[in-house]
């Protein structure tokens, strides 16, 4: 799973969350750093308000926290959405030892992203196929 540090330089790049049921994501700085929360029908949903989305937490008694607006979280995108992403630049996910590598194809030249897991492979291509396009 990726974790909130990569998951913000996705954010900041461009890539945009359209919130689905099963999505993983963070809320950064209100100490909630290191919580990973998931959209569910039953407990965390996506409201849509005049002022604006907002993910609501319905019937969580442990903590208080009534709704948090869409800005102030972090996808935290799975590997298949991250594959996803990558579109027709994907070609090979391979994994030797203790590192996962991510080959794309962009602007005719092949790239291969290496990192510890799948998901940070991934994200590390998608992250360049954005500065690539930006």
């Amino acid at each position: 799973m990726l974790g909130i540090h990569v998951a913000r330089q996705l954010k900041a790049a461009g890539v945009t969350w359209k919130p689905r049921l099963g999505d993983r994501f963070g809320i950064p700085d209100r100490d909630l750093d290191d919580e990973v929360f998931v959209l569910s029908n039953m407990t965390v949903q996506v409201h849509d308000r005049p002022e604006g989305r907002v993910i609501g937490f319905n019937g969580t008694t442990e903590w208080a926290l009534d709704d948090v607006e869409i800005d102030e979280t972090v996808w935290l995108p799975r590997e298949d959405q991250l594959r996803e992403l990558l579109g027709g630049t994907f070609r090979s996910l391979d994994h030797e030892a203790a590192a996962f590598r991510v080959r794309m194809e962009l602007l005719g030249e092949t790239l291969t992203f290496t990192a510890p897991t799948a998901d940070e492979a991934y994200a590390a291509a998608l992250l360049r196929l954005l500065a690539a396009v930006t």
